[in-house]
């Protein structure tokens, strides 16, 4: 209506030019006509923009309530190709949480030093020289590594990974360096309070809730490596084993590696456990997969263990059944301490013979596998949950193509190993092998600043792009709905 009577306040000139009467009202019918939808148009686009909130006002409006949402962090503008999928920012914690437990490891076991296994970066003593037959060039690339140093082995790769960044607002994803398996350790075994073997835990969830990156995300964007079984971390009940670390609330959204997941816990990842072998460049690596591809084998089947003294223990069935079968079959025997550190005997034994027995450790996995798959020989598990729905990123999640599995149960009721492995072909068993050899350089960690190794990635390489792909795609569906509120 305003702009109506400013039209009719300043009505246009008549023009000189001689119109006829009945013309002229037509003319002035229509320009009416045409003001009046002109003016419908504009309160049309008037009420349009006040209920999307084109005015001033409504953008205020707007704004507030934009400002009062949880905070969701861009992603990162990434320059470097290699890190397509985002870098992370590692956390310098105080050295209670790291460096002190190892400065400290002659505190770490209430029975003997931890000093060796905690060394060189986690990787532990170099070997001192390699088993007849093993190439003598490689042994630069063997090392003494105990199965529970992965949080070290970790934090030292993690600090000279090509996609770490010191800007944490530049981060993908943060990582926790703390080595709670060696916290806990040393409680595990005497008779030590829940509070002790909790205590740096709380303090590390304390000091972590301060900081103001996981306050944005309450520490979704966050992940930790836990170096022992994630049953270790799962204390329920005072009386019960372990530390409660996984169940306290602040632990609730961090995403956790470790060398055995709960197969129902979403968080969890789990990683290979450590070998002996850890490659300085691709030559290494290339070397020793055609030494175990071309190794001539003179045994069906191996079994590395010591017997338990336990009601029906499978593994004193597996050794008198080895015994039984002699002419197939090469024992190691490790009861008491005699393979707690290792020897050349156990490698041996698995570079000789097609498969390995692989029954559950005092967990369902073993560190054990991955020695057996790195000598080439063939993995054969008694119980599903020691490869089924662990390492998938890994192995894959189609354990058949490599591994033989034969139910323990059978195993008791009188089931023949040698005759179930024998039945495999030689064409099967060299399919089999083959799988396992292309897996290799999947589980094994190189040794830390190895700059020869090509495009190869190894178990560390595959495990935390991983984690930086997940957490890109999770940052990327809040983002996406965030925009659409």
């Amino acid at each position: 209506m305003v702009e109506h009577s400013l039209f009719e306040s300043q009505p246009p000139k008549k023009s000189r030019t001689f119109l006829p009467k009945n013309t002229l009202n037509s003319v002035k019918v229509s320009l009416y006509r045409c003001l009046s939808l002109s003016v419908i148009l504009l309160f049309q686009i008037l009420v349009l923009n006040f209920f999307l909130g084109a005015t001033s006002n409504s953008v205020s409006i707007h704004t507030r309530i934009v400002q009062e949402k949880p905070k969701i962090l861009p992603l990162p503008s990434l320059q470097n190709e290699e890190c397509q999928s985002g870098k992370v920012y590692v956390y310098d914690l105080p050295v209670m949480f790291n460096k002190e437990l190892i400065d400290n490891c002659q505190d770490l076991d209430p029975w003997h030093s931890r000093c060796n296994a905690v060394s060189n970066y986690g990787f532990g003593p170099i070997t001192a020289g390699l088993s007849a037959g093993m190439p003598e060039n490689l042994a630069p690339a063997w090392y003494w590594t105990d199965m529970f140093a992965g949080e070290i082995i970790y934090h030292s790769r993690m600090m000279k990974h090509k996609c770490r960044t010191t800007e944490p607002e530049l981060a993908t994803a943060f990582y926790i360096p703390f080595y709670a398996g060696l916290a806990v350790a040393k409680y595990l075994f005497t008779n030590y309070t829940v509070k002790e073997r909790d205590w740096h835990s709380v303090m590390l969830l304390k000091w972590l809730q301060d900081q103001p990156y996981w306050q944005i995300s309450n520490g979704s964007d966050h992940f930790i490596m836990l170096g022992r079984m994630t049953w270790d971390f799962r204390r329920s009940k005072n009386q019960d084993w372990g530390s409660s670390f996984i169940y306290m609330p602040l632990m609730k959204q961090i995403l956790r590696l470790c060398v055995e997941r709960n197969p129902w816990d979403h968080l969890e990842i789990s990683v290979p456990y450590p070998t002996g072998f850890h490659p300085k460049s691709k030559s290494d690596l290339d070397q020793w997969l055609n030494f175990v591809q071309t190794r001539n084998r003179t045994n069906l089947f191996t079994f590395v263990g010591g017997k338990r003294k336990v009601k029906s223990d499978f593994r004193s069935l597996l050794s008198s059944h080895c015994y039984n079968e002699s002419d197939s079959c090469h024992i190691v025997d490790c009861s008491g301490t005699r393979c707690y550190d290792g020897t050349w005997e156990i490698l041996e034994a698995f570079l000789d013979s097609d498969f390995c027995l692989q029954p559950r450790g005092d967990s369902h996995t073993r560190k054990s596998t991955f020695d057996c798959m790195l000598a080439g020989s063939i993995p054969v598990f008694f119980w599903k949950r020691s490869i089924y729905n662990q390492y998938q990123w890994f192995l894959t999640d189609e354990p058949e193509n490599f591994s033989v599995f034969i139910d323990r149960k059978d195993v008791r009721s009188g089931v023949s190993i040698k005759k179930v492995l024998k039945g495999y072909d030689r064409e099967r068993i060299r399919r089999m092998r083959q799988k396992v050899v292309e897996f290799i350089p999947r589980f094994v960690y190189n040794y830390i600043g190895s700059d020869e190794m090509g495009n190869t990635e190894d178990a560390f390489d595959l495990a935390i792009d991983g984690v930086l792909k997940r957490f890109k795609e999770e940052k990327r569906y809040k983002n996406a709905e965030f925009q659409e509120e």
